[in-house]
Order: C-alpha cells, then sequence, then structure tokens
C-alpha cells in the first residue's frame, strides 16, 4: 500500500489581504481610536496592509449629533436633564437601533418615547419623536453614501470594525452594507461592547449572533494575536466567535509591541493622543467588567513607557496623552521618575484609584513634575457602606486626601461618582453630595452615572442574579428593533429614584460651581476656575492645541512648579515641606 501523506496547509501570503479598520459614530474625537491603531500597528509588522478610518472627526456625521440632542434638549425640561450627554447617550444608542430594524412605524414612534421616557422620566409627543426620527434617518443617508464611497476607494477584502454600546448601530448598518454590496468581503467586528451589553453567554449576545448573519467572525478581548491568526488561517474556519480560548489564554507581552499606528489618521484634529501603559486591572469592583474581558492584568516597563511616550510625541507633534489603561497606580511612580530623567515636558491623563499613595503630597508633587497633568479618580460614593459593597477598598477619609493632595500639586482631578448602587439609600446618596461639598474646591470636574446592570459579565452579575428579581426596561415586543435589550433589577433604589438622584447631583454640583465640561468652551472655563483655585495648576488644554498648532512654544512649565506652603501662599525653590 502506498504511503499517503498529508497535504501541508500553506498560510495566506498578507499581500493577498487588504484589511480596513473602522471606528463608526458617535464616538468623542478627543483622542485617536486606540483598538484599531493597536491592530495597525501589529498587523503591519506582520507584513499586512491595514487602513484605519475614524469617522468621528467627520463634520457631517457630529453634525448630525448635535442636532439630535439639541433637539432632544428642547423637550426635556431642565430639571430632568440629569448628566444629559452621558445618559443621552443610551437613548441615541437605542433610537439608532430602531430606526435600523424597525418595520412598523406606529409601533417604532412608540418605542421612542418609551427609551425618552424611561431615561429623563418626561413624556414627549409623538410630533417630538418624528422630529427626532427624521435626524436618525438623515444620520443613515449620510453615512451610506459616505461608507459606499470608502468601499469603492479602499477596495478591502476584510472589514473590520471596533464596536462600543454608542457604535453599535451605526456599526451593523456599515457591516450589512458592506455585505449586500460586497457579498464576499469578510467582516469582522471587535471591540469593548463584549464587556457590557454583549457580554458573552448572556442572552443579549446569542440574539445578536442570530440576527446578524453579515458578520462573518466575532473577535472578544484582546485583538492583536486571535486576528492575526484568523489571517493566517491558524482559527477554526466553522467558528464564528474568537476569544482568548483559543490562545489557550496567551497574552501579549506589551514592552514587545510597537507605539500604536495613527499614520492614516489626521492626528492634528485631536487635542490628545492616546497611549496605553497596561492593560486589565489589578481590582476586581463588583460592577466592572474589565478584568472578565481582558483577563490578567500585565503592564509595560516604566523605561519602555516613556521611550514609546517620547516616540510618539516626536512623531505625531504632541505633548498631552491620555492614558487608556483601567489604572495609571501602578505605573505611577516609574513613570514620572523616568520622565523626570529624561529631561523632556510631555504630559499625561489617566484614571486613578485613591489609594494609600495618591494622599502623599510629596509623591503627587513628583507626578506634578513628571507630567502628570488629569487624574480620572473613580471614588463613586462619599459612603462607607457602599464602597464596601462596591469592594473599592479605599474609604471617605482616603477620597478626601487623594484629592486634596493632587489639587495642591495642580493635577487636574476629574471625579467619578456612581449613582444608585444597589442598596443605596438616601443617607448613602447624601454623604456623597456631602463630601462633594466639602471638597468643591479641589474638585476639576465632577461626573455621575447612574449605575448599569447587565445579567452577565460584571464581577457580581451571578450573585445579582440570585438575589434579585432582573426585569427587562423596554417591552419584550420590541427586541426584534433593539436587538440589545436592557436590564434592570427589583431592588432599591428603583430605576425612577436613581435618575431622581443623577438630577439632584447635577444641580448640587452646579450650585457649588463644579464644572462637568462637554466643549471645548466648557474646558476653557473649567480651566480657568482651576488655574484660580491652585497656584500651581496645569496648563490649560487651549495652551496645549495651541502648541500643537505651532501657536505658541513648547511648553516645560512642570520643570518650574513650586512646593507650597498651606495657608501662607509662599513658594518653596528646594529644601523639604513646611506646614
Amino acid at each position: 500500500m502506498a504511503n499517503v501523506q498529508t497535504p501541508i496547509t500553506q498560510k495566506k501570503s498578507p499581500g493577498n489581504e487588504k484589511i480596513l479598520l473602522v471606528l463608526l459614530p458617535f464616538w468623542n474625537p478627543l483622542i485617536p481610536p486606540m483598538g484599531i491603531s493597536c491592530l495597525k500597528s501589529y498587523l503591519r509588522s506582520h507584513g499586512y496592509p491595514v487602513k484605519t478610518i475614524d469617522t468621528n472627526i467627520n463634520f457631517q456625521f457630529r453634525e448630525v449629533y448635535d442636532n439630535y440632542f439639541n433637539c432632544l434638549e428642547q423637550y426635556i425640561p431642565a430639571n430632568k436633564r440629569g448628566n444629559f450627554y452621558n445618559i443621552g447617550g443610551d437613548v441615541l444608542r437605542n433610537h439608532m437601533m430602531a430606526h435600523l430594524n424597525h418595520e412598523n412605524e406606529k409601533e417604532y414612534v412608540n418605542l421612542v418615547k418609551i427609551v425618552v421616557y424611561q431615561t429623563f422620566f418626561y413624556d414627549i409627543d409623538e410630533g417630538q419623536a418624528a422630529e427626532l426620527n427624521k435626524i436618525i434617518a438623515g444620520f443613515y443617508t449620510r453615512l451610506e453614501e459616505y461608507f459606499l464611497q470608502v468601499l469603492e476607494t479602499e477596495k478591502p477584502s476584510i472589514l473590520g470594525l471596533s464596536v462600543y454600546s454608542a457604535t453599535v448601530a451605526a456599526s451593523l448598518f456599515a457591516f450589512k452594507l458592506a455585505k449586500d454590496n460586497y457579498p464576499g468581503i469578510k467582516t469582522i467586528m471587535g471591540g469593548g461592547i463584549f464587556a457590557g451589553e454583549l457580554s458573552l453567554g448572556s442572552p443579549n449576545f446569542d440574539f445578536f449572533l442570530e440576527n446578524t448573519p453579515y458578520i462573518d467572525k466575532i473577535i472578544a478581548g484582546e485583538g492583536e494575536k486571535l486576528f492575526l491568526r484568523f489571517l493566517q488561517d491558524e482559527l477554526p474556519e466553522t467558528q464564528r466567535v474568537y476569544t482568548s480560548k483559543d490562545l489557550e489564554q496567551e497574552v501579549l507581552p506589551l514592552d514587545s509591541l510597537e507605539i500604536p499606528d495613527f499614520s492614516d489618521l489626521d492626528t492634528q484634529y485631536y487635542p490628545i493622543l492616546a497611549a496605553y501603559t497596561s492593560r486589565s486591572c489589578p481590582f476586581q469592583c463588583t460592577f466592572c467588567a474589565e478584568k472578565i474581558l481582558w483577563g490578567k492584568y500585565r503592564k509595560k516597563s516604566a523605561k519602555h513607557i516613556a521611550e514609546e511616550l517620547i516616540q510618539a510625541s516626536k512623531k505625531y507633534n504632541c505633548q498631552l496623552f491620555l492614558m487608556t489603561d483601567s489604572l495609571l497606580n501602578p505605573v505611577l511612580k516609574g513613570l514620572s521618575s523616568e520622565l523626570i530623567k529624561a529631561g523632556t515636558s510631555i504630559y499625561w491623563d489617566g484614571y486613578l484609584r485613591a489609594d494609600k499613595s495618591v494622599c502623599n503630597l510629596e509623591t503627587t508633587f513628583q507626578w506634578r513634575r513628571g507630567g502628570f497633568y488629569r487624574a480620572r479618580l473613580g471614588l463613586e460614593s462619599g459612603s462607607q457602606r457602599i464602597l464596601e459593597a462596591m469592594g473599592k477598598n479605599i474609604t471617605p477619609h482616603q477620597i478626601r486626601e487623594a484629592v486634596a493632595s493632587l489639587a495642591y500639586a495642580g493635577i487636574k482631578t476629574t471625579t467619578y461618582w456612581l449613582v444608585g448602587y444597589p442598596g443605596e439609600t438616601e443617607q448613602d446618596f447624601q454623604q456623597t453630595l456631602e463630601l462633594i461639598e466639602e471638597l468643591k474646591d479641589d474638585i476639576y470636574e465632577a461626573d455621575c452615572n447612574p449605575f448599569s446592570y447587565y445579567l452577565t459579565g460584571q464581577m457580581e452579575s451571578d450573585e445579582w442574579k440570585r438575589k434579585n428579581k432582573s426585569i427587562l426596561l423596554y417591552p419584550e415586543s420590541a427586541a426584534d428593533m433593539l436587538i440589545i435589550q436592557t436590564w434592570i433589577m427589583d431592588v432599591e433604589p428603583f430605576r425612577d429614584e436613581i435618575y431622581r438622584r443623577v438630577n439632584r447631583f447635577v444641580q448640587h454640583c452646579k450650585k457649588l460651581g463644579i464644572p462637568n465640561p462637554y466643549t471645548l468652551q466648557e474646558i476653557y472655563k473649567a480651566d480657568d476656575r482651576w488655574k484660580k483655585l491652585h497656584k500651581n495648576a496645569v496648563p490649560p488644554l487651549v495652551e496645549f492645541i495651541q502648541a500643537k498648532n505651532n501657536q505658541i512654544g513648547y511648553i516645560d512649565e512642570n520643570k518650574r512648579v513650586k512646593k507650597m506652603i498651606f495657608g501662607q501662599n509662599v513658594v518653596l525653590d528646594d529644601g523639604g515641606w513646611v506646614f
């Protein structure tokens, strides 16, 4: 019997594919998109041609966004708007999905009214719903014309979309449009949405798979290696969803990666550049899904991070970076030391935990000299009981010391608060308001969000589901229009009370003069307030924009900040602390 050899499967040549990676509206164009830029850098290092596009810097789409919220704002009374753009984003997302999938006009209009009511607890009429519908219809008309032109120009063999909650409707529209007009194109979906609304194993995810046949593959979690192995035919072709399990939980050594590739994007448009120092999170807050999505926490070395920032700063003519990590605490000391040692002035903004190191004045002053620009603090609550329930492992006393210590150094303090955590009482909420009032002059910005619940994906999802009844927020009959359903728990505080508290939170901050800036004009005013409150205040954002556009020179004031004596407004050039 003759020997029969198993044929060797030949890997595809990178030159056989043309990959297009896109971020669809609506996503805030503060920074260039990190996900697709990291993918491009990684895939190009393996020889694959990749083009990236961020549609959010396109004026015609931003105009639609502004028109929608301007219209909605006219309908909702001021005392009902709460954190308007944050909670209004849920209205926009669900409205866009309903428009995309509706068949019955009357049911569609009624659903839009329900969605608005369940967010703002205010009834709009059919005429107002119809006006909002016209804006959404106009958006899809624009997107169709724009995206068909992109596909015709780029002629990709593979279309990858990075999808988040706010971009999901436009992404589904683009995927279907691509498949209808170019049946041979391969469509791949990834992004942060798999950490929340579409967490793996949830009813939403299963229903989504059934209703999106135009999406060929889904990559959930860290995408670089999974995308590469898909391209190299090293993953099962019959499998539709790829996760870290297909890599046997193997993760990327971050120090081995090149910087994100923003070369296709007009970086002059973005006021801030993006970077990252780590992936996942070393902590396990009960309401968070970061660790579940990204797996094991790992970080780059401080020296490597500093080198990357210097390289990116020179390449893209930018001094200010937003770190997209879940937390910067593990790298703060080393990074600031490396940048001081390098003698450079690079400024960076990122998320911070109010742990004991942040409460040290000398430490925060050192970070300030190393370029730390803004601390985004997930403080969540002023109630010790709620902080413990969340698994935050911080105290109100630490919050006070951390915020004051950062403000003393002039570092902007953006504070995030979570309203309506399960079991939060009126007394708990009052403690939050009181803490904010106590710290008002040391808070640069106060941003609140209502508690969101997912059937799966959060650290505490299974326990919440076991203890409490889960209820659909919108009618079950609307599932085909919304695709992604929203659940709430039958537990106090109930949704209407949560949103009343959000409104009270916003009004309280306005009374105290604490901003939550959204537009560049509002940021300008917030920066002016911060400069008046703190002698060591970091430069306003407008100066970094001017420096980027060569309207002013290189910013290096971090090298000259001075230690201050409390209560006497006296500057110490050198030496120890005086109290």
